[in-house]
């Protein structure tokens, strides 16, 4: 072991390492979801390699509950994820002001504590937890603390940054869990509870009941704006809670977060950003649903991806990322034109009526949509019939390059305010 590695063991109190190596196959910077998914795939399909998963937080994952339709990722990708998760439903429950449906899709959640339990207890990776990075290479990284650790293979995988070449809208929530003095009498998520009161955007109520007394609420909008008032978004949680009569015997725990929806952007632009020395994984690199701003079935995939690879050096894995990157982006315009229609036409309420009209379609069809698999005549179903904005004029209107300028001006306003 080097004076490095006994630096790191010391401060974390783990032993880096196999006996007898000297450096990672893959060094995993960022213990979030992507990177945590790429280690458990790795361990699972390569288990020969030698592994780190490097975080500057406490918890792997952080603080997150993530949720998904049973049919957003492979049979093999929900064998991965299933050790993690908390709780699975046959079914899921949308409210409208005139549509309340119940979905026969199956739905389920996982939690970052289960996720951490899961790696922590796995053999064959390495986690440094509580120690930040300061510098980031394409065969080493350097802790704040001054200590170095070396890999063949480095892939960051720290969350999102700063970029020009994306138009964003957001979606942000606060969830409170919830433990109740009574069962709350649900047996199935409410996905989208958008009968209450619209305040930013578009707001909607999302409930998880992961035991009889035990639910997590979330209160949850998309919106113009990144700008979060936690405080504001927890107490409105508390009162949809209080609404259904449910009594509160504690709070669990507080979660919250701000994702991105892609309006538009440039695919090449956004990789050509920056200095990257690196492989990327995850919001890094621009792996997230469009619409709904979910990372987990990407991760899943780009996971499985990686773990198929016929090497492991920095700059195989950089290829395969971007080209997948890529290919999604490419593949995925139309989701970017629906969310300018959402977030650019769109007028008070009415994007309220879009998502409505929009769970009133076939099933299939919407597990499709989260899969982000939706088919040509998909497509034509979505748009024609009686939508609630008139569409050829909207399409006309919301280009890529008009939703990028738009955003742009719209960001130098707020800058400016």
């Amino acid at each position: 072991m080097t004076r490095e590695q006994t630096e790191i063991q010391n401060r974390t109190g783990v032993a880096p390492m196999r006996p007898g190596s000297g450096i990672y196959d893959v060094l995993l910077v960022g213990a979030g979801l992507a990177n945590s998914m790429i280690a458990l795939a790795l361990l699972r399909a390569r288990p020969d390699l030698l592994i780190a998963l490097v975080d500057r937080e406490a918890q792997i994952g952080g603080n997150h509950t993530w949720s998904f339709h049973s049919s957003d990722v492979s049979a093999a990708g929900l064998e991965l994820l299933r050790p993690m998760l908390e709780a699975q439903w046959p079914s899921q429950e949308v409210r409208f002001p005139r549509l309340k449906r119940v979905l026969d899709t199956g739905y389920n959640s996982m939690t970052s504590s289960r996720l951490h339990a899961t790696i922590m207890q796995s053999t064959g990776i390495d986690v440094f937890l509580s120690a930040g990075v300061s510098r980031v290479e394409s065969d080493s990284i350097e802790l704040e603390s001054g200590s170095r650790l070396s890999g063949r293979c480095v892939i960051d995988g720290r969350g999102a940054t700063k970029t020009n070449a994306l138009a964003l809208g957001y979606q942000k929530f606060v969830g409170l869990e919830l433990e109740l003095h009574e069962p709350h009498g649900m047996s199935r998520p409410v996905i989208m509870d958008a009968t209450v009161s619209q305040h930013d955007g578009y707001r909607f109520v999302y409930t998880l009941p992961f035991s009889p007394t035990r639910v997590l609420v979330e209160d949850t909008y998309y919106s113009d704006g990144s700008q979060l008032n936690s405080e504001l978004l927890a107490e409105r949680a508390l009162q949809y809670a209080n609404s259904k009569g449910w009594r509160i015997a504690k709070t669990v725990r507080q979660e919250q977060g701000v994702l991105p929806i892609a309006l538009a952007g440039d695919i090449q632009a956004f990789w050509a950003e920056g200095e990257q020395q690196a492989a990327r994984s995850g919001m890094r690199a621009c792996l997230f649903h469009p619409t709904t701003g979910y990372s987990l079935p990407d991760a899943v995939a780009l996971a499985q991806r990686i773990a198929a690879a016929d090497t492991f050096e920095t700059r195989r894995i950089d290829q395969i990322v971007r080209r997948h990157s890529t290919k999604c982006w490419q593949q995925r315009s139309f989701f970017r034109l629906l969310n300018r229609m959402l977030f650019l036409a769109a007028q008070g309420e009415q994007r309220r009526d879009i998502l409505e009209r929009f769970y009133s379609l076939p099933a299939p069809l919407i597990e499709r949509f989260y899969a982000a698999r939706i088919t040509a005549g998909d497509k034509a179903r979505i748009l024609l019939g009686r939508p609630p904005l008139p569409i050829p004029r909207a399409i006309r209107q919301l280009s890529e390059s008009q939703a990028m300028e738009t955003a742009h001006r719209r960001e130098q306003g707020r800058s400016h305010g």
